[in-house]
């Protein structure tokens, strides 16, 4: 069994569930695994979250809900997911690779005394096992790391290395079971403090469903409320390359790439960006790219669904009066 760890806050699911799923169904196809698959919920009062990913095809559905799960901390979590992975058996434990997760699963993998490997964007078949695909060095490579030993085996993957809405649904729901776990709420050493929250101005890219982001074809700060104008019509989020964020024209939030956010939106038109593969590796497993650049030999139009050679600065307005239309 691969057992799948959902994220949830406040009883609203991280959509990069639905991403980690799509991988544990991929894992299925590749490796000669069992195809049977669990999804586990963690929290309190966590019956709406049980009843969307409910909607995945897969096995079941394990719900943990305990009063001292009601806040995150890695000390409740790991003790939770600790007992459900011994009663189980999964051979591998996938999390999608979010800033709780990179709490926690290393000490989850160091409990279990079991192999961690991180921020997995790809799968491949090696042998009898499956390889997992990882970035180094900043994107510019990739290794293929085999777990050792036995399992199970806690793998993470970033975010937009799989595609959310790639994860197959069911004819039915899966059937929900709820799982019991023993918490003594003295053995958690952490005390939660409020969310933190970001500055007003900040976005999380990674739940964007649409993108509109502009590259070094802009040419200069001025532009950018062009750039913003189409945003707005087509009810996105406005992102950048590297060199525009590194400029001061966009803060860095907006950055997408192997130093910024990666990024899997339904759409994601890119605006005079040639396609490093810093940036690439950033948003490549968008849902429908297009890409508006005047070289025709840019990079980005070898991974863009939809490519216009031209001046972006004639292209934008014409899309604004289609828009309009």
């Amino acid at each position: 069994m691969i057992l799948v760890v959902s994220e949830q806050r406040a009883g609203k699911l991280n959509r990069a569930t639905w991403e980690t799923i799509a991988a544990a169904q991929e894992m299925c196809r590749v490796g000669s695994l069992d195809p049977a698959i669990a999804i586990v919920v963690i929290g309190s009062k966590v019956d709406a979250v049980s009843s969307d990913v409910a909607a995945a095809r897969v096995q079941k559905i394990v719900v943990i809900d305990h009063q001292a799960l009601d806040a995150y901390t890695p000390d409740g979590y790991t003790t939770a997911l600790e007992q459900a992975i011994a009663r189980l058996s999964p051979s591998h434990v996938l999390l999608p690779h979010t800033y709780q997760t990179r709490d926690f699963a290393p000490a989850l993998a160091a409990r279990l005394d079991r192999a961690l490997i991180t921020d997995v964007t790809g799968i491949k078949a090696h042998g009898r096992e499956i390889a997992f695909i990882r970035p180094m060095f900043q994107g510019k490579l990739t290794a293929d790391a085999v777990a050792q030993g036995p399992g199970p085996h806690v793998v993470t993957f970033q975010i937009g290395a799989m595609r959310a809405d790639q994860a197959a649904r069911g004819d039915a729901p899966a059937p929900i079971e709820a799982f019991g776990v023993n918490i003594d709420p003295s053995a958690i050493r952490e005390r939660p403090e409020a969310l933190f929250q970001e500055a007003k101005q900040s976005v999380d890219l990674t739940q964007a469903e649409r993108i509109v982001s502009v590259g070094r074809g802009i040419k200069g700060q001025e532009h950018l409320p062009l750039a913003q104008k189409l945003a707005t019509a087509l009810g996105a989020e406005l992102a950048a390359s590297r060199p525009i964020c590194d400029a001061g024209w966009l803060p860095m939030e907006r950055q997408v790439g192997s130093s910024g956010q990666t990024v899997a939106p339904k759409l994601y038109l890119a605006l005079g960006i040639s396609g490093a593969i810093q940036h690439l590796v950033g948003m490549k497993g968008s849902g429908t790219i297009a890409a508006i650049n005047k070289d025709p030999d840019a990079p980005i139009f070898e991974v863009a669904d939809y490519g216009i050679v031209g001046d972006l600065f004639e292209i934008i307005p014409a899309l604004m009066e289609a828009l309009k239309e």
